[in-house]
């Protein structure tokens, strides 16, 4: 097409019938140019859609953008393309995460999701400019394609901030990806219990609580349980401003 991108279109017929004729291939390369600008037409309308869902995720104050399966960025709102010490653009249309260990995480998660089509949840741990922040990879599939005509990912930015707040186990399944046993155990030595008393009340094993521990830390990017604490204690659900 113009705009350098390839569409392909297949024309099938009944193997009974045989191979395509030349005088038949030549009248579909009469309509090529035609195929040509509708394919734009449609990817250009596709595109506008997935612009316009990602500006409606900027209006509940949720930065967001839309990636193809390789990682190139298709669009982004403003309050993600604002983020530019987070989010940095890198060759053929790519991002990048500042924060090296997220990052790590996050290239996997975009090659991953050609495969498996998981949700990941990514934390970034705050800096002196801003809080800490949690990036979620949503795979869009089937009917999501509808209105994200051409991508394959969604990615969108929740940040969290100081709280006293114990948070609830379905706040940190949807954060973080825990399962449910994981989720009441973090909430559980979110209110500062020991490993021990929280298996005791979640009828666990320490062992089995440990093994738990082991998945949150990997899953929250923390090492300790104390950091822990200080991470899940720091969620709240998205407040606009």
């Amino acid at each position: 097409m113009p705009s350098g991108e390839l569409v392909t279109f297949v024309f099938q017929r009944w193997m009974k019938d045989g191979t395509y004729d030349r005088a038949s291939v030549d009248r579909l390369d009469q309509l090529r140019p035609h195929f040509a600008r509708a394919g734009m037409v449609s990817a250009r309308l596709g595109l506008e859609q997935a612009r316009a869902t990602v500006s409606a995720l900027e209006t509940i104050g949720l930065p967001a953008a839309v990636m193809a399966a390789s990682g190139r960025v298709l669009t982004s709102n403003s309050l993600l393309e604002e983020m530019t010490e987070m989010f940095l653009p890198t060759a053929y249309g790519g991002m990048a995460i500042a924060n090296a260990s997220a990052n790590a995480l996050f290239q996997r998660a975009i090659l991953e999701n050609r495969n498996d089509f998981a949700i990941r949840s990514i934390p970034v741990a705050a800096n002196e400019s801003r809080p800490a922040l949690v990036i979620h990879l949503l795979p869009l599939r089937r009917a999501a394609h509808d209105i994200f005509s051409g991508a394959d990912i969604l990615v969108a930015a929740t940040a969290v901030s100081a709280s006293s707040v114990v948070p609830s186990p379905t706040l940190l399944a949807g954060l973080f990806d825990l399962t449910p046993s994981e989720a009441r155990l973090a909430a559980a030595l979110s209110q500062g219990r020991p490993l021990k008393d929280a298996a005791s009340d979640l009828k666990i094993t320490v062992k089995t609580g440990r093994t738990h521990l082991e998945r949150i830390f990997a899953k929250t990017g923390t090492s300790q349980q104390s950091q822990l604490v200080a991470l899940l204690k720091s969620t709240e659900p998205l407040n606009r401003r």
